[in-house]
């Protein structure tokens, strides 16, 4: 394990993992205009209930590639599942969100199509998402979400252990900022870890992915036979978001 990779292993001891909520929210192209609503809501209405809540707000985004577009994606941190329960019960009678709740509903036709939820745990290395604090000085970049699917759940176990031990180390070594990381705990294609990163361009993208293969101290974590991905990742999917103009991640 590298230098860099010990002391951010020390630093996430002494924090708890968190729990990460990822929705999408699946939307269609019509006159509902449901981008700008559903936009709008999270803007206006739920992010600024979950702060006053107690949660976190992360991210808002939008698909830039991926399947069944359009879609947006917002991501919230609560720092324990009864973090989350309280969050949601004071949401529910916040009478400010149950305004802009009911002025979501009140537009033309339906205001989304469905809400796909996901509730990851975070992984000890980044216990807390990374939200950077130069976004008033730079563009906006663009954000992979990556999804790695495992044959069992030991297997899940030993693709965290690989994160938690150098592989989120090489990424931040090399510049593809990790802005989180989490096992799933309630979600579809279970078992199955879930990380983002984020890059300047779709050309650094490709760039930095090709320095990563070729790193030497990823070729050192990957080369045991037991931790190939035939033994613990089973499929790999991926979507390209970029932010909406509030989102604190950009």
């Amino acid at each position: 394990m590298t230098a860099f990779a010990t002391t951010t292993s020390a630093r996430a001891a002494e924090t708890s993992r968190s729990f990460l909520e990822i929705a999408t929210w699946r939307l269609h192209n019509s006159d509902e205009d449901q981008i700008k609503r559903v936009a709008a809501y999270l803007e206006h209405g739920l992010f600024p209930a979950l702060t006053r809540a107690g949660a976190k707000p992360i991210a808002a985004l939008s698909t830039l590639i991926g399947p069944d577009g359009p879609s947006l994606v917002s991501i919230v941190q609560h720092a324990s599942l009864a973090a989350m329960q309280a969050a949601l019960e004071k949401v529910a009678s916040d009478k400010e969100h149950v305004a802009a709740s009911e002025e979501l509903a009140a537009g033309p036709g339906m205001p989304f199509v469905t809400i796909e939820s996901s509730l990851l745990h975070s992984l000890a290395i980044l216990p807390e998402p990374a939200i950077p604090t130069d976004t008033a000085t730079r563009p906006s970049r663009i954000f992979e979400m990556r999804t790695y699917e495992s044959q069992s759940m030991a297997a899940r176990v030993k693709k965290a252990a690989m994160f938690n031990d150098g592989e989120i180390g090489v990424f931040q070594r090399l510049g593809m900022r990790p802005a989180f990381i989490g096992e799933s705990v309630i979600g579809p294609r279970q078992p199955n870890i879930t990380y983002m990163l984020s890059f300047d361009s779709l050309a650094e993208r490709e760039k930095l992915w090709s320095a990563f293969g070729s790193d030497p101290e990823w070729k050192k974590i990957s080369s045991p036979a037991d931790l190939k991905d035939a033994k613990i990742v089973a499929n790999i999917s991926n979507i390209m978001l970029k932010p909406l103009p509030f989102s604190p991640l950009k």
